[in-house]
C-alpha cells in the first residue's frame, strides 16, 4: 500500500492528534502504537482494492492520503478496532473513537463489527450502530444504523446507504440494497437487489433495481475474494 507519509511518520502523526486532543497525562507513544498501525494500514489496503472512486489507488495500488478526510476516517475506525482487538487497551481504542468523531463527525464504536470492506462518504453526522453488516457496505454523511429495542439491523452485501438515511431496529436488508436519500427504514425488512426511496406522498416504497447503488464506488466482484492477510504486532 502506498501512503502520503512514511510509515512511521504517518503513526507518529496520528500519536500526536491524540496526546493533543487528549492531554490527559497518559500519552499514547508512537513506539507502541507503530505494529498496530500496520495491521490497520493492511486491513484498509485491503478494503480500498475494492474501491472504485479516483483517489484511492496510484500506480495499480491502494493508496492511503492522511489528508483525505474519507480514507482517514476508515483507517482511524480500522485503528480502533485493531488496538482493541489485539491488546483490549480501552484507553487508547476510545481516544481513537474519539478523534475520529470530532475531525470528521463519525461515530462507530471500535467492537462494532464493520465488514473487512466499508466506505464512507463525507462521513459527517454519521452514526454506525452494533448492526450485523456485510461486505461492501457504503454509508454516506448524516446516516444512522441503530437500535429499537436493543435490536439492532441485519445489513447484507453491497448495501448503499444514501445521505440522510436510516435503518433502524429488527431489520433484515437483503443483498445489494440502496437506501435513497432520506428514506427511513424502521424495523422492515428489504428483498435483495431493491431500491429504498420516499414516494411522493413521503412514505416508505421499494421496487426492484436494475444495478446497486454500490457498484458506483465498489468492484463488487472483488469482494469475493479474501482479503490479504495482515501483519502481526510482531512483524
Amino acid at each position: 500500500m502506498k501512503l502520503s507519509l512514511p510509515e512511521d511518520t504517518f503513526a507518529g502523526y496520528t500519536t500526536r492528534q491524540l496526546n493533543a486532543l487528549f492531554p490527559d497525562g497518559r500519552d499514547v507513544r508512537a513506539g507502541e502504537l507503530l505494529p498496530l498501525f500496520r495491521i490497520a494500514a493492511d486491513r484498509t489496503a485491503a478494503c480500498f482494492r475494492c474501491v472504485l472512486l479516483p483517489g484511492y489507488c496510484r500506480d495499480g495500488e491502494p493508496y492511503l492520503n492522511h489528508l483525505h478526510t474519507d480514507q482517514y476516517a476508515v483507517l482511524l475506525w480500522f485503528l480502533s478496532n485493531t488496538v482493541w482487538a489485539q491488546t483490549q487497551d480501552e484507553a487508547t481504542a476510545n481516544k481513537l473513537f474519539a478523534l475520529n468523531k470530532a475531525l470528521h463527525g463519525f461515530s462507530c464504536l471500535y467492537d462494532t463489527a464493520l465488514p473487512d470492506r466499508f466506505l464512507l462518504l463525507h462521513t459527517s453526522g454519521t452514526v454506525l450502530g452494533k448492526a450485523r453488516y456485510g461486505d461492501g457496505f457504503v454509508a454516506a454523511h448524516n446516516v444512522t444504523v441503530g437500535a429499537q429495542r436493543g435490536r439492532y439491523p441485519a445489513i447484507g452485501s453491497g448495501v448503499a446507504l444514501l445521505p440522510g438515511s436510516s435503518v433502524i431496529g429488527d431489520c433484515r436488508i437483503g443483498d445489494r440494497v440502496s437506501v435513497g436519500i432520506g428514506a427511513v427504514v424502521y424495523e422492515r425488512n428489504i428483498p435483495s437487489d431493491s431500491v429504498v426511496f420516499r414516494d411522493a406522498e413521503g412514505k416508505l416504497a421499494f421496487k426492484p433495481a436494475r444495478s446497486p447503488w454500490s457498484a458506483n464506488v465498489f468492484a463488487l466482484d472483488r469482494l469475493t475474494q479474501q482479503p490479504r492477510g495482515a501483519r502481526t504486532p510482531s512483524e
